[in-house]
């Protein structure tokens, strides 16, 4: 085997193991068994190891390559067509996929908020360009002006925070989500009114 086939094998090899990955996590959760990940990728442990010497690696892969994917999707639903239905769909397949991730050690939240590393820099874009979203339904006027991205992230977060913690209520995640964008409708202002600093 030639080296240029190596290496196209070495690419091949690295996005099954990341596309497997994505979908283990999604059922198991962060803790997924690395073994089934390399069997249902069919490569070996050996394999696995080299391309992702870590948990901590190969989720920290996932998470960049998830963040970087809503940034661009956000940047799709900013093109054109309706502000607060582009916001409500990038929102959802936001906390669609968000379950999964919960959970991350310590030490993974330590790397996205070190300004340093890859996956802040991931997670930073992706806040950026959801925040235009936001903005653009502001302006539309369909979302109240003093709403800021940091307030969206949160509120959004905390849904399927509750819905984790109580299992009763995970039947009733999108109605909560929806309360939740209720209340953030233009109509329910009763602040100042104007779009603070975010």
């Amino acid at each position: 085997m030639t080296d240029r086939q190596q290496r196209a094998d070495a690419r091949r090899n690295h996005g099954r193991i990341l596309e497997v990955a994505r979908i283990v996590v999604e059922e198991q959760g962060t803790q997924a068994s690395l073994r089934d990940i390399a069997r249902r990728a069919e490569v070996g442990m050996g394999t696995l190891y080299r391309h992702f010497p870590t948990r901590e690696a190969l989720l920290e892969a996932l998470l960049r390559q998830r963040f970087d994917h809503l940034a661009a999707r956000a940047g799709e639903l900013a093109g054109g067509g309706d502000p607060h239905a582009a916001l409500l769909e990038w929102l959802r397949e936001f906390v669609d996929g968000a379950a999964a991730y919960r959970g991350l050690s310590a030490s993974m939240m330590t790397t996205i908020g070190d300004e340093s590393s890859p996956l802040h820099a991931s997670c930073a874009a992706m806040r950026e360009a959801a925040g235009r979203l936001l903005r653009r339904a502001q302006d539309d006027g369909r979302i109240r002006p003093d709403v800021t991205r940091i307030d969206l992230f949160a509120l959004v977060n905390a849904v399927g925070w509750i819905a984790e913690q109580a299992p009763s209520l995970a039947a009733r995640r999108d109605h909560l989500f929806s309360l939740v964008m209720d209340g953030l409708a233009a109509g329910g202002v009763s602040g100042p009114g104007r779009r603070p600093e975010d």
